[in-house]
């Protein structure tokens, strides 16, 4: 058979797989179905994994990501510490109807994003938060998760949908959360090898006495790619301090947080060039590579004012250093791209929870956070990452402040109602400095959200939940400044999303949920990539809609099988007039379904294992929808562990199992661009933790 059939033999093997896993566990849950011991949990949480509690003496109030009715998702520390990755969005693949989006380029790997949002970074929807700490830079990409390594991640938490009041900007989707060890006695450390000549070491130590912690992280990891000239490394550190008196009247605390990378890009290959040698890196891009710094100095205070009245803030600041060059094909020049950021702001909450004596529970949180933005961009075209002419020379601030109320009311056992609203403003100034242009950012006005949410719970371990909410964008970089004389101000693009779902959980051992949800926006804007001003075009109005589907049980104690299944549409409404003929189209990248499914099982306990699997379905390239389909793929891996030792244990992971070829496409306008995925890759790792107390 022709070599270039292969790849796609190799994918049908592992969909069929992945099918079957699905097909297992949903047979399963319609089994579990059939008991009728009663459950306890009457919210719209999934949760995958078991949560370890380290910081047991914080003061508690805040509304958490749990108290949002929307479909919330938390992966705790077990499905996370012993995976093997690049960067930590790829642990994100496990997560309910999140896409992850790969260039697979140096220190430019991808992101993930959800609600038929694409990650291609011209329209980022989801605000990410590391420890409560804004950690998206200017256009909403997600550099400072370079710093996170997985055997620091405590648990990693999303909320889709639009009804969350406390974030505003980015957060058109959603948002997700990754929280860190904080507290603890602890010193760990795992070491592992495996594919690509891939060496990584990772450490941590929790020492806490006295009411006040200490944590700190050192980690590092190389490679050499799967592909020729893809060799990356990267390190980071971490350090946590905070004291919390005997009382818990309250919490204060530092956190510091650094990384540095470097890498070496393949490049993007044509179609024929993929299906000769997908290895290989082509002569242009011999020189492609990037260098990246990120840092995140954040502090907090948590106070128990009352028994009744809590109190949270934070500041923090950030700063973002990238130098990236880059060719993206033959017929192209080499780009110099450098981006720094600096950022800093605060958040602040007051949340009144009193007994009422006329309702089953009740409280109010008001909110407010600011973020300062001081941004350069500068391009040049290269050659041999030797500067042949400058492209861009831009600096801007940019200024986002807002606030937010919402109430919890729960008049009965089985209703909770969550009204709210939020209200952002933006500020900013732009200037050109290759022609010395000054401009304003657009005024956008003040941009009102309101949002409720609702959960009715009539019989115990049976929820039906709903939720409406509005959310907004407005361009990034160049594209939010009034830039020309004729300029006149643009309008954010506003986000009206609902949602209605169930939570059932009719036994102890099996848990599921199903939701529909809508989304629809005006005049919604996506960056130009590769634009030499920074420009974005109005794509008009668009619609998205989808189904989740959530499915885990456990019949037996050394059991655990989950599935989860989401299909999803987004489509332009009313296209820009300067594009009519996209009226009805698909947006590009955005596959029509999403999965991730796995068996999890304790032969012993000192051996466990799991198979699971992760992909996605095909999407046009393009915005025309002329391309064919791409990018549609299934991934098979096998986690196997065995503890030597309670502290000491061995690890395999064999990811992409049955070595199916996938990529990411991208159109330059003139032909697709193809970046090959990962193939077969064994790792193996021992992981030891020693308990300080």
């Amino acid at each position: 058979m022709p070599l270039k059939n292969k790849p796609y033999q190799k994918n049908n093997l592992s969909r069929a797989i992945a099918l079957l896993l699905t097909g297992g566990v949903l047979s399963m849950s319609a089994q579990a179905a059939d008991k009728n011991k009663p459950a306890t949990q009457d919210n719209s949480v999934f949760e995958l994994g078991t949560m370890e509690v380290t910081d047991t003496r914080a003061p508690s109030g805040k509304l958490q990501s749990r108290d949002i009715l929307s479909s919330v998702d938390i992966l705790n520390a077990d499905k996370i510490e012993n995976q093997n990755v690049l960067t930590s969005y790829d642990l994100f693949h496990r997560m309910p109807g999140v896409q992850i989006t790969q260039f697979n380029q140096g220190t430019t790997t991808g992101k993930f994003s959800f609600r038929a949002f694409n990650g291609e970074g011209n329209i980022n929807g989801v605000k990410l938060l590391i420890d409560g700490i804004p950690s998206n830079s200017n256009d909403g990409n997600m550099p400072f998760i370079d710093a996170i390594f997985p055997l620091d991640i405590e648990s990693i938490e999303v909320v889709r949908g639009t009804n969350d009041p406390r974030y505003g900007l980015h957060a058109i989707a959603g948002d997700a959360t990754i929280n860190t060890y904080q507290g603890g006695n602890y010193a760990k450390a795992r070491v592992s090898y495996g594919g690509f000549n891939t060496p990584q070491v990772q450490s941590g130590l929790g020492y806490e006495s006295g009411g006040f912690s200490q944590n700190y992280t050192v980690n590092y990891i190389s490679t050499d790619g799967y592909r020729d000239h893809a060799a990356s490394d990267k390190k980071s550190f971490s350090g946590k301090w905070f004291y919390t008196p005997e009382s818990g009247k309250y919490k204060v605390g530092v956190i510091a947080r650094w990384s540095d990378a470097e890498a070496d890009e393949p490049g993007y290959l044509t179609e024929p060039q993929t299906r000769t040698n997908k290895l290989q890196s082509m002569p242009h891009n011999a020189t492609d590579g990037d260098k990246r710094q990120t840092g995140q100095l954040s502090g907090h205070l948590d106070v128990n004012i009352t028994d009744d009245l809590f109190w949270s803030s934070k500041v923090y600041g950030n700063s973002f250093d990238d130098k990236r060059w880059v060719t993206f094909s033959a017929n192209a020049a080499q780009q110099e791209r450098l981006a720094e950021e600096i950022q800093y702001g605060g958040m602040t909450s007051l949340t009144y929870h009193p007994d009422v004596a006329w309702l089953d529970d009740f409280s109010l949180e008001s909110g407010f956070d600011i973020q300062y933005q001081n941004n350069k961009s500068y391009r040049f075209l290269t050659k041999n990452r030797t500067r042949t002419s400058q492209t861009r020379n831009q600096e801007f601030d940019f200024v986002d402040y807002g606030g937010y109320m919402q109430a919890m009311i729960q008049p009965f056992k089985w209703l909770r109602v969550t009204p709210g609203f939020r209200v952002d403003s933006i500020q900013g100034n732009f200037v050109n400095r290759a022609n010395g242009r000054l401009a304003e950012v657009n005024d956008y006005g003040s941009i009102w959200q309101p949002k409720v949410g609702a959960v009715i719970t009539p019989i115990e371990g049976y929820s039906l939940y709903g939720n409406w909410g509005r959310t907004f964008q407005v361009a990034t970089g160049a594209a939010s400044y009034k830039t020309t004389t004729t300029a006149t101000d643009l309008a954010p693009s506003i986000n009206d999303g609902w949602e209605v779902g169930v939570k059932l959980q009719p036994v102890k051992w099996a848990e599921g949920r199903v939701a529909y949800w809508q989304q629809s926006a005006t005049n919604e804007w996506r960056r130009q990539l590769n634009n030499p001003n920074g420009d974005s075009t109005n794509i008009g109005a668009t619609d998205r809609q989808g189904v989740d589907i959530e499915v885990k049980v456990s019949p037996i104690d050394p059991l655990n099988v989950w599935t989860t299944f989401s299909l999803q549409e987004a489509v332009i409404k009313t296209p820009s007039p300067a594009t009519p003929q996209y009226k009805g189209n698909a947006i590009d990248h955005t596959p029509n379904y999403l999965f991730s499914a796995g068996i999890d099982y304790q032969f012993t306990p000192e051996f466990k294992s799991s198979l699971w699997t992760t992909g996605q379905g095909a999407y046009y390239p393009d915005e025309a929808n002329k391309r064919k389909k791409v990018g549609e793929y299934a991934l098979l891996n096998l986690d196997l562990s065995y503890k030597v030792h309670k502290m000491v244990e061995l690890q395999l992971q064999l990811k992409n199992l049955t070595n199916t070829y996938w990529e990411y496409v991208w159109d330059d306008g003139t032909q697709t661009l193809h970046s090959p995925g990962d193939g077969r890759a064994v790792y193996g790792a021992i992981s030891v933790n020693y308990d300080l107390k």
